[in-house]
């Protein structure tokens, strides 16, 4: 009997592999590199229940022509890249209107909500719960203004029911003592709490696939066998698997493999920077944000990680590590004490949709082909909420939530 073939390593494709193993299925794992080498590498490792407004809404278009012509801005569109880009970015102004800002702010906070309980199960299942931490995230403000310019995301989180607390004064420095005094205010996120080092859990996740009889292939896809439905993985080097299902989940690069399908998907990479710092000077137990400054501040990964910021430059573009040098010096700003001495730096491809909201689909086109993609700045927060998800679809079985805000021909 042919096995689900599931295209992608990073921590939604290890995540759907699992939980489809799990429920008694066979599955292939198929990436043209190892487990967790993407994304899931460098990822901020957060699970940022409280980030799923839509990056696309009025507020943003106002700030978005002094961020373009700021050079250390949180955003920078490539010049090269823009004419290829702008398919995307009109339907990305198109997901601003406001009855559509809603919609969206509604689907991303069903999913957030499911967050915890499906990590919590996920992580207890494999033994691997002492990755998650008991803190969570604070976002910062210099002043009042910077407060109030953010106050939208507040209102949206009360909206929905999603726990913050508001802390003025000493109160942050007894939370936080490294932080700088100039930090007048801070909103605590006690349920965005981080992992002590997202490429490991992807590594222990796919050391847990196969110890249960699971099989990793390293290879790049590049094609499809299908008549009625899709029924073999062709790779680069020649081999080919049959399968009785497919799920693709291969990140920013799902697109590609989409296409190859007929079935193109308006999915851009917004392209990310962190340096990974072993010997700070400083420690932290919070993650913390913000906001004004665009940048995140994570202990992870035996260090502190910084990181944030957008650029868009597709695929095969070098990376630009000036982006993360300036992360660095803003993170200076609210961490006077912080060095970056033993530092590396990181380029990664963030997998982006125009609305925000990520695909989690069967194909329009296709019987037993599925879709886990653009899962954004989200993909460690949304894994084990989407494999819960795609369980459901591929046996079946009926989803706890309604799933068509995230069907693959909404656009």
């Amino acid at each position: 009997m042919s096995a689900i073939a599931v295209v992608g390593a990073g921590i939604i494709g290890v995540t759907i592999a699992f939980e489809l193993q799990r429920r008694g299925l066979s599955v292939v794992l198929i990436d043209r590199d190892g487990p967790g080498k993407g994304a899931s590498y460098g990822n901020m490792a957060s699970i940022a229940a409280t980030e799923f407004m839509p990056v696309s809404r009025p507020s943003i278009w106002v700030q978005m022509p002094k961020w373009l012509l700021d050079p250390e801005g949180p955003v920078r569109i490539r010049p090269s890249y823009m004419p290829k880009l702008m398919p995307w970015f009109f339907r990305f102004l198109s997901a601003s209107r406001p009855s559509r800002v809603r919609e969206l702010e509604v689907a991303g906070a069903v999913l957030c909500h499911r967050v915890h309980e499906d990590l919590d199960f996920l992580l207890t299942a494999t033994g691997l719960s002492g990755m998650l931490t008991e803190e969570g995230c604070l976002s910062l403000y210099a002043d009042e203004a910077e407060f109030k310019a953010d106050r939208e995301h507040i209102e949206v989180l009360e909206r929905f029911g999603f726990r913050h607390e508001i802390i003025g004064g000493d109160a942050i420095r007894d939370l936080e003592p490294a932080l700088s005094p100039k930090i007048a205010k801070a909103v605590l996120f006690p349920d965005n709490r981080s992992i002590r080092d997202p490429y490991r859990l992807v590594v222990k996740l796919s050391e847990k696939f196969l110890s249960l009889g699971g099989s990793i292939e390293q290879g790049e896809v590049v094609g499809f066998d299908h008549g009625d439905r899709v029924r073999a993985v062709r790779l680069k080097d020649g081999r080919s698997f049959e399968a009785s299902e497919i799920v693709l989940c291969a990140g920013a690069y799902t697109g590609k493999l989409s296409r190859l399908l007929g079935e193109p998907i308006p999915l851009e990479t917004e392209r990310g920077y962190h340096t990974q710092i072993m010997a700070p000077g400083v420690s932290m137990r919070h993650s913390i944000i913000w906001p004004a400054r665009a940048f995140m501040v994570t202990p992870t990964a035996g260090g502190i990680r910084v990181g944030g910021t957008v650029e868009m430059a597709g695929l095969d573009a070098a990376p630009d590590y000036r982006r993360a040098k300036i992360l660095v010096k803003r993170a200076q700003e609210a961490l006077p004490e912080l060095r970056a001495d033993e530092a590396t730096e990181w380029m990664g491809h963030r997998p982006a949709l125009p609305d925000t909201v990520p695909i989690i689909s069967p194909s329009a086109k296709h019987r037993g082909v599925f879709y886990a993609t653009g899962h954004g700045h989200l993909g460690l927060t949304y894994a084990a909420t989407t494999a819960r998800l795609m369980g459901d679809l591929v046996t079946g079985a009926k989803p706890p939530i309604d799933l068509k805000p995230y069907r693959v021909d909404r656009f």
